[in-house]
């Protein structure tokens, strides 16, 4: 990744944990943050797609990150939320909602603390992962939403 890439990720991120890593998503992605609701089964979706809700009269499929990233599975709790993701292409406007274990805080990421992330030596798909911010002590993951959430929104 270039430097040129490493400064457009610099920004405002929505940081959120899965487990103990913490994740961020630029903010102007971020639609809204709400808690969790019932979610409706969708049959034949794959295993992360939770369902989908009704969220003032839209309806709007919702997926579970931690199975998308083959995380184990875990029961909600008071701080499980839905993070509604808004995000624009040529041809559609798609929104989907993503739950999260705890949304964290937002933050500002400087260009001097985001690198590119790592390569592991081995064929594993990363291109969901932007970069890796440095704040502090803390690594916080970078995602590309728009990679993540190719392939699962239910109208495709």
């Amino acid at each position: 990744m270039s430097e040129i890439k490493t400064q457009n990720l610099s920004g405002k991120y929505l940081t959120f944990k899965l487990g103990e890593e913490t994740y961020g998503i630029e903010i102007l992605q971020v639609q809204e943050i709400i808690g969790m609701m019932k979610v409706t089964h969708f049959p034949k979706a794959p295993e992360f797609v939770r369902g989908v809700i009704n969220l003032r009269g839209k309806v709007i499929p919702v997926i579970d990150l931690r199975l998308k990233f083959f995380l184990d599975g875990i029961d909600d709790t008071e701080k499980t939320c839905i993070i509604v993701i808004q995000l624009e292409t040529e041809t559609e406007q798609i929104r989907e909602g993503i739950i999260v274990d705890e949304v964290s805080e937002v933050i500002d990421i400087l260009e001097t603390e985001v690198e590119q992330s790592p390569s592991f030596g081995v064929d594993i798909d990363m291109d969901f992962i932007k970069g890796v911010g440095k704040v502090g002590e803390r690594v916080i993951i970078l995602l590309d939403m728009a990679k993540i959430i190719s392939g699962t929104t239910l109208e495709q």
